[in-house]
């Protein structure tokens, strides 16, 4: 029987949305470590996969990977994230450039929104920078464990600021009071993994890019 989930608007949506511009704006920070993610990704992708991302923010990681595969269906949970994104590829698409399998769509995992068609689930579900800014993370992977095929791959990158919760720590907290900050949740690498694990998959391949908090894992659905 099918796990009924909660479709609850995660609290973080609106701050999220409101930062959504800023986040366009702003550049990639470290670039080699960027190319070797989606290097990386791109080696675990098949021509006709049917992929979904979550937290795909602006959309500029979907548009890179999106002509990899079949199907690519980008989500995130701030409609603002959304807007411009679909503002992203409308350009592409009037250029001839837009991967032909690409939507995307205002969801979470819990939504109806992420059903695969069919019965077969998705061959492969993305999640980069995502984790440590989920309050469930544990019921995030049990759902993402249900939406993939046997065999399919969890493929993540999480920031693990768990040697730097001291600092970050309460900075965080107040800036959260004042709306300046989302949740974020503090793993060590060993955390993070574990967490993956015990949702029920497993560890295949892990990177830091980059280096010394940016965690890459690959996990196969058990």
């Amino acid at each position: 029987m099918a796990t009924t989930w909660s479709n609850d608007v995660p609290s973080s949506a609106g701050f999220w949305s409101k930062m959504a511009r800023k986040y366009a704006a702003h550049p990639i920070k470290d670039e080699a470590a960027y190319e070797k993610t989606l290097s990386r990704t791109i080696e675990h992708l098949g021509p006709e996969d049917a992929v979904l991302e979550l937290g795909c923010g602006t959309g500029s990681t979907a548009l890179r990977l999106a002509g990899n595969v079949q199907s690519y269906l980008a989500t995130d949970f701030a409609d603002g994230m959304i807007e411009i994104a679909e503002r992203k590829l409308s350009g592409e698409q009037e250029t001839g450039a837009a991967p032909e399998g690409l939507r995307f769509a205002v969801a979470d995992v819990f939504s109806e929104k992420v059903e695969p068609a069919g019965d077969g689930g998705y061959d492969a579900v993305l999640a980069y920078n995502f984790l440590h800014l989920v309050e469930n993370g544990e019921d995030t992977l049990a759902r993402t464990r249900e939406l993939l095929r046997p065999g399919g791959l969890f493929i993540s990158k999480s920031v693990c600021l768990k040697k730097r919760a001291w600092l970050f720590g309460p900075m965080v907290k107040v800036m959260q009071l004042f709306g300046k900050a989302p949740y974020v949740r503090f793993y060590s690498f060993k955390a993070l993994e574990d967490l993956i694990a015990a949702a029920g998959f497993e560890i295949i391949e892990t990177g830091t890019y980059p280096a010394p908090f940016s965690r890459f894992v690959v996990a196969r659905k058990l």
